[in-house]
């Protein structure tokens, strides 16, 4: 599978710059918005956005229940920021009748970081997504972001914030074919992140 077509979920949040940091990255990058596009894909990525309003939407589309068998069958999935909380099995401080796709078996914290006012970016040294202490460090841009509160066995950790009071805070998983970073790799222009889900794709086909 030399270039993997690689769907990026169109209903709300930052689809463009992930559609362009795939292609950057080796894969063909399609829109999905229905059910039948999704079948279409072999891998998917769940953008940025508001978590609760992508849930409410994928309700109405008629795409979640697709979505979570495609997961079961072995789908690969990342989902970065908003996306992160759609993949975890638990949610802590969603709104009322908040649902999740699932798949990640970690507990992610909704807004952990907080509000748009405290967004912030910090360089992280994540070997396996090559950004290793030998590598450029990978520029984290964080949005209201989330964060792992905890994390199942099967879970490989694959980074954590290095400083301040959210120090030791697990920022990107992968389990299986499903991969999650609490930040925006497509608005930094580092495709390290992408590239990685590209290969896993690959690996996975």
């Amino acid at each position: 599978m030399s270039e993997p077509t690689i769907g990026v979920l169109a209903l709300q949040g930052d689809v463009l710059e992930h559609v362009r940091a795939l292609e950057a990255a080796g894969a063909h990058a399609s829109r999905v918005r229905r059910p039948a596009e999704l079948a279409q894909v072999d891998g998917l990525v769940l953008p940025g956005g508001e978590s609760s309003t992508i849930d409410k939407l994928l309700r109405r589309f008629d795409l979640m229940a697709p979505l979570r068998a495609a997961i079961a069958a072995g789908l690969p999935v990342y989902g970065s920021c908003a996306g992160m909380i759609l993949l975890a099995d638990r949610i802590l401080d969603g709104i009322e009748g908040q649902q999740t796709v699932g798949g990640l078996d970690v507990t992610v914290r909704r807004n952990a970081f907080g509000r748009q006012v405290d967004s912030f970016e910090e360089d992280l040294h994540a070997p396996a997504l090559r950004a290793g202490e030998q590598d450029p460090p990978m520029r984290a841009v964080f949005i209201r972001a989330p964060w792992v509160e905890q994390a199942g066995a099967g879970v490989e950790v694959l980074a954590t914030v290095s400083t301040g009071a959210a120090a030791g805070r697990i920022v990107a998983v992968r389990q299986g074919a499903l991969m999650a970073t609490a930040f925006h790799p497509e608005i930094s222009g580092d495709v390290r992140i992408h590239r990685a889900f590209v290969d896993l794709v690959r690996a996975h086909g």
